[in-house]
């Protein structure tokens, strides 16, 4: 009997990535994916840490696992197996627990009992396609950093390297797919290189990987940038990202606060609000438009309202067009856990709802100006279904990281493309786009 599996991915890019190069490990040995839980022999959950959340989540989710298919062998793994494993020891029906840093071992665990004799199992995380129309590839994994509030460290271990020869064929096998939209994702791309022989960094890997890909992909493919520490705004981040063709006009930037005096305690001191600042000044000569989104914590230990005012100005500066702003809560087992939370939780929830205030605000002034442009490019997610009850219509994400909406369906032949647009409204915080047909 063919054995079924269920993998249920938390967390971030390369939670979703690794979860990606399992799926594909073991539909290739044989095995069977099946959408439906309770119909699976095996049941993978791929675990987050990087909040108190996340694991009440994990939790739920598991007794949920188990209420649905209680036969079935479940198997945790992922950045809380590997942090919390103490903490998860009274889970009930979880078969085994495989920490982070033995996660591809399952590559081989439950393939190499279904694969046939001529079968290779890999060894190592790496895909051939994506289950979404856009793309996830990992250049790195690890961080060294260690900011006070983060776990990932003790989840993921030190920072490690994929060669440029390694990051570019994968790409070109994701194209090759039809995928039409790759991000490029990692724990801390500001890590990436040093340990590389002879060492690099990424905005090295960035040009190499356009250079390589752009004359055959200029126009028809793209490349996202995954979130980036500010310390790697550079002038040697603007010459790269001037020179290449295929980069999205996106930014997605690890703020976490504009006062020093925050950024000292959370050990984010190696860069300056001001240096983001500058680099968004600058990156307009070469992307009159673009997206630019940011992290934010809110209500850190010793946060005051002067160095949140800090924080509330500089982002009514910046060309904001989304944030994510996370209020203080302390992660056992990190350095701020043991630091006096002394800001109260209505004044960090408060002060969370003004800084989104802002963005949303600056949001919809953004998706008004796109309202002008004569067309977008969109990687269309879905086709939409007229006959479904309601009926949908197409939808995916533009260029500058905006969600968009179709005012028709699309054939489905052309999810996972690049699809130019007109836009001609915007609905629910949506971009609203019609298909220019050539």
């Amino acid at each position: 009997m063919t054995q079924r599996f269920h993998i249920v991915t938390m967390g971030c890019k390369v939670n979703q990535y690794e979860s990606q190069a399992l799926r594909e490990a073991w539909r290739a040995a044989g095995l069977e994916e099946t959408d439906d839980p309770a119909t699976a022999h095996m049941l993978l959950v791929n675990s987050c840490a990087v909040t108190a959340r996340a694991i009440r989540d994990l939790r739920q989710r598991v007794s949920r696992l188990v209420r649905e298919n209680p036969k079935a062998r479940i198997v945790l793994t992922g950045c809380a197996a590997e942090a919390c494993r103490d903490e998860l020891s009274d889970l009930a029906g979880v078969s085994e627990i495989v920490p982070q840093k033995q996660k591809t071992a399952l590559l081989t665990r439950y393939a190499a009992a279904a694969a046939s004799p001529n079968t290779t199992v890999p060894t190592e995380f790496h895909v051939t396609g994506a289950e979404r129309a856009r793309g996830n590839l990992v250049v790195q994994d690890g961080c060294s950093h260690n900011c006070a509030y983060c776990i990932v460290p003790r989840a993921r271990g030190g920072p490690v390297s994929r060669p440029a020869d390694a990051v570019i064929a994968e790409a070109r096998r994701l194209l090759g797919s039809g995928v039409r939209e790759i991000m490029l994702s990692g724990v801390n791309l500001r890590q990436y290189g040093p340990d590389l022989d002879p060492p690099s960094d990424f905005w090295s890997l960035l040009a190499a990987l356009d250079a390589a890909l752009a004359p055959e992909w200029t126009g028809r493919a793209r490349l996202r940038l995954s979130s980036l520490d500010p310390s790697l705004l550079t002038d040697a981040g603007l010459e790269t990202i001037a020179g290449c063709s295929l980069v999205c006009p996106h930014l997605h930037v690890s703020l976490q606060s504009a006062s020093p005096g925050v950024l000292s305690a959370m050990r984010r001191s190696h860069y300056t609000p001001e240096q983001i600042q500058h680099f968004v000044e600058e990156l307009s000569a070469t992307w009159p438009r673009f997206g630019l989104g940011v992290d934010v914590i809110v209500g850190f230990p010793g946060e005051s309202a002067e160095d949140f005012a800090r924080s509330e100005e500089f982002c009514r500066a910046l060309p904001l067009t989304y944030a994510h702003v996370f209020p203080f809560s302390p992660r056992k087992g990190t350095v701020a856990a043991g630091m006096r939370d002394d800001v109260p939780p209505q004044e960090k929830k408060r002060r969370a709802a003004v800084l989104r205030g802002i963005a949303a605000e600056k949001k919809r002034t953004f998706l008004h100006a796109e309202t002008e442009l004569d067309a977008v490019t969109v990687a269309l997610e879905s086709a939409g279904d007229a006959a479904s009850t309601p009926a949908t219509t197409a939808r995916g994400t533009s260029e500058t990281y905006l969600s968009c909406v179709f005012d028709q369906t699309l054939e489905p032949s052309l999810v996972g493309r690049l699809i130019p647009a007109r836009p001609v409204g915007v609905r629910n915080e949506t971009l609203v786009v019609t298909r220019i047909t050539p």
